[in-house]
């Protein structure tokens, strides 16, 4: 399934830069599957304030991949050795890590801009980071939460708050108009691919090591 999403980021990335590119984006910027997102773009509008919002709310994921580094930190100095850290920690920093290296990548190599100037600025808006960042380090607390906890209630309520929390993070971006619809699509198909490339080599250690 990672690499199934990976695949159709890769072929959707392809179509935004040959399916109907046209230049409706601000300063004459082009952006592909222009007659639908600027459509969409129109129906929303645009939502400063739900931009804010949502921007700090970016946050959360942050203060979680610092949780689990804390973790790790913890276990590294208690141990004493870096390969006595929980296998499935040190395998979380190098997705976190990963993660980080895709935001950089299309930072710098950008595949389209934003629908708006922020800051009089045209700022790269392919795929959303805030939406990347959400739905590739919030699947992971539920994830580990699972894994090490006993708690059913606590397991559902873990669940409850990151799905509701995602929805609300994504639907926000979607609808902010800081962003072109296909923007939000991409970063759904980038992280759930990531996010079950992860799953898949955790579940893989897991069978082959019983831990």
């Amino acid at each position: 399934m990672g690499i199934g999403s990976l695949i159709a980021f890769a072929l959707w990335t392809v179509l935004i830069l040959l399916v109907d590119v046209q230049a409706v984006g601000p300063n004459g910027s082009k952006v592909g599957f222009a007659t639908f997102n600027a459509w969409f773009h129109q129906l929303t509008g645009v939502h400063m304030t739900l931009y804010t919002v949502t921007d700090w709310l970016g946050l959360v994921p942050i203060a979680v991949c610092l949780c689990f580094g804390c973790l790790g930190l913890c276990q590294l100095i208690k141990r004493r050795s870096l390969f006595k850290v929980d296998a499935d920690i040190l395998l979380l920093g190098g997705y976190y890590m990963l993660v980080i290296f895709g935001y950089l990548f299309f930072e710098m190599a950008p595949i389209n801009y934003r629908p708006i100037l922020i800051d009089r600025f045209l700022e790269a808006s392919y795929p959303s980071s805030t939406t990347l960042l959400v739905l590739s380090v919030m699947p992971t607390l539920v994830f580990q939460v699972n894994r090490r906890c006993d708690n059913r209630k606590m397991k559902q309520i873990a669940m409850m708050v990151v799905v509701l929390f995602s929805a609300f993070m994504v639907i926000g971006r979607l609808i902010s108009g800081v962003h072109w619809a296909t923007d939000i699509i991409g970063s759904i198909l980038l992280s759930f691919g990531l996010f079950k490339l992860y799953q898949s080599a955790v579940t893989d250690m897991r069978n082959k090591n019983g831990v």
